[in-house]
């Protein structure tokens, strides 16, 4: 509602940092509104939100509502239920300014950081960036990880896996703890074991136990509703935010793990409904994190005998979720028996290991199970063994030596970031999704898919005393929804490191959110921990801002052209990063030969080989209908030009090698495809056109989708009625249009008739004015 406003005389830095604040444009209104409403209140509530953005909110209310100390109360409630804010009226208490300072002293230093840092690299990368405290730092985790990946050297090894047939047909599968090197050493392995005997060596049984995970807190909401439902950290929150507003759920953002005795007294009482007393075993989660608030619960249902909630399909599973996690917070640990069967070759001293699990009482796993960011976690789907003896003699019906590779470190998902900040105490709950929204909106880092690549593998199969030998081919490295770095991010963050070590220094950071922390608990003065960081922080501003910007690396020489001889030089552009051919010369006019990166090319990585395939684009690939076509790519991928249209390729052709026919092909496909969508056009209007869509037919005028009523045949609309019904049809919004123009109209409207109203008003007072003045002169 108030904030400090753009410039440089938001905070007095001399004066103890003291900020001044401003009533945003939008917000005005409102204000208004409240005052008014507030000095013919007898009492006035703040019942905002219960962290520090909340109790800074309140703060802001009564300063800018010159709110009454004697008249005003100051509330708390964690969920929105008719006891929860009776219990809150009961105990009213005044804001407290200790969490206030602790959120003005963040919002402070991280304007000192944006507002002193954007400029220096606008004069020495680009125009338009910025930084971010919280924002760089976990740029710098995703760019970092990217390089990782990048630097690993894959290694392969050998895997055998054997297969055995017992009683009634049942299958045995079993391991080799070992893994062999090369193609040789897994050979000469397979190679003793022909004709050999296999036997039940051991068998080893024991009890174990699993646990349920605690309740939810915000980060571990976010990383369990990416995993099994795939939502992002926006939706997540946004989501939870619904449920929270329409009283389904406790408070969303929080990092506490415990539970109200009122909630474990519910849970107990829904399980045991359910599910029968041994299945409950009511626990109370310690916090690891030393900030965390323990005064907040973790997220919870308001109502554990609700099982499901929700307006609309996505609440709804995001509140299942949370009921489930919660439910099984306080159920019985699962009892598990474990079975491990080592099998004996008496060709070799290896062994072959087999195990499985029974589950003897299903306690929590009932009802749920959490999921795990380990692509390769294999513990969840641990079979049930056969029925087994010791010295039981096993028919092998096949064992395989397969080639693996080593993986590199996994990119980071949205919320497998927003863990990696946690552990490393770098934000809070409330910040996590604006931080992972900001990083991607300033372009410093992108979310997408990327197809994997196909790698050949080799197979050995020992079967019937045979080996046979097989090449064989998969897909690797598909990545879904994962964060990349673009070449901005990293030259920013490269940037960041070297000139503001202590912005994207992982430990610093974690260090200021403490100092925050204590200024909360009042332990720590919010000016002097300011002072103490912005007079280092200002000198290290200074100096870089000597720096020249040529030794700041926003390009990179490749090689020299095999032909020309000039320069290839890889650099970010305008509009993104770009490859070059030569510089441009004055004298002679010239100018150089640009060609736009692929999507998933970085400049760090780029190599000459890999720049010179981009000068082969754009290409001709032939002529149709006596005209050119040619393959270019653009901002949405390859494409194909003829007659001034485009076509797009399909995701199996490579521009570089597409052949004349296959173009052909895709304009006379795009055609035929356009041909069966159009139902009927009409000459004297070529805006209005009747066409096939997804959802069945539909009239298309101009920008405007007109809905056929069901008892008209498309084929005999005329353009009058085709008009007609369009005229009933809002214009359709822009993606970036603010309010829909007839809101401000209306406003207009009012606010001339209200201005008009005074006028008049104004004018018979004068007159009566001067018609009393007149008859005392009288």
């Amino acid at each position: 509602m108030r904030d400090l406003p753009k410039g440089d005389k938001a905070i007095d830095i001399k004066n103890g940092f003291k900020p001044t604040y401003e009533i945003s444009d939008d917000k005005r209104d409102v204000v208004s509104q409240l005052k008014k409403l507030a000095k013919e209140a007898e009492t006035v509530w703040l019942a905002t939100d219960d962290d520090r953005e909340g109790e800074a909110i309140s703060w802001h209310l009564k300063e800018a509502l010159n709110l009454n100390e004697k008249n005003t109360r100051r509330i708390v409630f964690r969920e929105i239920t008719k006891n929860a804010i009776l219990n809150a009226i009961q105990s009213p208490r005044g804001i407290d300014l200790d969490l206030v300072n602790a959120q003005q002293a963040r919002r402070i230093l991280d304007r000192l950081v944006g507002f002193e840092i954007s400029p220096i690299l606008w004069k020495k990368i680009k125009t338009g960036l910025s930084a971010g405290r919280v924002q760089s730092v976990a740029v710098r985790l995703v760019v970092e990880r990217e390089r990782e990946v990048e630097k690993f050297n894959t290694k392969a090894a050998f895997k055998v896996s054997a297969e055995f047939i017992v009683d009634k047909g049942k299958v045995l599968k079993a391991e080799l703890g070992e893994r062999f090197n090369s193609e040789d050493e897994a050979m000469a392995f397979l190679t003793k074991v022909i004709g050999a005997e296999f036997s039940i060596k051991n068998l080893e049984k024991k009890p174990a136990k699993k646990s349920p995970a605690p309740p939810f807190t915000t980060s571990t909401l976010q990383q369990e509703a990416s995993r099994k439902l795939g939502f992002s950290v926006a939706q997540t929150m946004t989501l939870a935010q619904r449920l929270y507003e329409s009283g389904k759920i406790s408070y969303m953002r929080t990092d506490s793990v415990s539970l109200s005795q009122d909630a474990l007294n519910a849970a107990e009482k829904e399980i045991t409904r359910s599910y029968g007393p041994e299945f409950v075993n009511i626990r109370q989660y310690q916090t690891k994190s030393e900030s965390a608030q323990e005064a907040h619960e973790a997220i919870r249902p308001t109502d554990f005998s609700k099982s499901q909630a929700g307006e609309e399909r996505n609440e709804q599973r995001l509140y299942e979720l949370i009921w489930k996690r919660a439910i099984a917070s306080q159920m019985a640990e699962a009892q598990i028996e474990k079975t491990v069967a080592t099998i004996a070759i008496s060709t070799v001293p290896q062994t072959l290991t087999a195990t499985g699990e029974v589950i003897k009482f299903e306690g929590f796993l009932k009802l749920y199970i959490e999921s795990s960011d380990d692509e390769e976690s294999e513990e969840e789907n641990s079979s049930m063994l056969p029925p087994l003896t010791v010295g039981q003699k096993l028919n092998l019906d096949e064992m395989k030596a397969v080639e693996r590779f080593s993986r590199p470190p996994s990119r980071y998902t949205e919320a497998s970031l927003v863990k990696k900040l946690e552990e490393m105490g770098i934000g809070r709950p409330s910040t996590y999704a604006p931080t992972i929204s900001t990083i991607q909106k300033r372009g410093y880092v992108i979310k997408e898919n990327r197809d994997g690549k196909e790698r050949k593998y080799k197979e050995l199969s020992l079967k019937n005393n045979t080996i046979n030998k097989k090449d064989r081919t998969e897909i690797t490295g598909q990545e879904k929804a994962k964060l990349f770095p673009t070449d901005m991010g990293m030259i920013v963050t490269d940037f960041l490191v070297q000139y503001f070590p202590n912005i994207t220094d992982y430990s610093f950071t974690a260090t200021v959110e403490k100092e925050f922390d204590e200024i909360a608990s009042g332990l720590k003065k919010w000016e002097k921990m300011l002072e103490t960081f912005y007079n280092s922080f200002h000198q290290k501003v200074e100096s870089t801002e000597a720096i020249d910007r040529s030794v700041v690396q926003t390009s990179k020489e490749l090689g020299t052209h095999p032909v020309t001889g000039e320069k290839v030089i890889a650099r970010l552009g305008r509009f993104g990063p770009i490859v070059q051919i030569g510089e441009a010369d004055e004298t002679t006019g010239k100018k150089p030969q640009y060609a736009s990166l692929r999507k998933g090319q970085l400049i760090e990585t780029l190599n000459l080989e890999d720049a010179l395939e981009l000068f082969k684009l754009p290409r001709d690939t032939g002529f149709f209908e006596d005209k050119a076509m040619t393959v270019a790519i653009g901002r949405f991928g390859p494409y194909i030009k003829h007659d001034n249209k485009f076509y797009s390729l399909g995701k199996e052709d490579d521009p570089l090698e597409i052949t004349e026919e296959r173009c052909i092909e895709l304009i006379l496909n795009k055609r035929k495809a356009d041909a069966e969508k159009l139902i009927k056009e009409f000459p004297e209007n070529e805006e209005v056109k009747v066409l096939n869509g997804r959802w069945g037919p539909y009239i298309a005028v101009g920008k405007k989708n007109v809905k056929i009523p069901k008892d008209r045949e498309p084929q005999s609309i005329t353009l009058a009625e085709a008009l007609e019904w369009a005229e009933s049809v809002p214009e359709k919004k822009s993606r970036f249009a603010r309010k829909s123009t007839a809101e401000p109209a209306a406003k207009k409207t009012t606010a001339k008739k209200a201005t008009a109203k005074k006028a008049a008003a104004k004018k018979t007072a004068t007159k009566k004015t001067t018609a009393k003045k007149a008859a005392k002169k009288k």
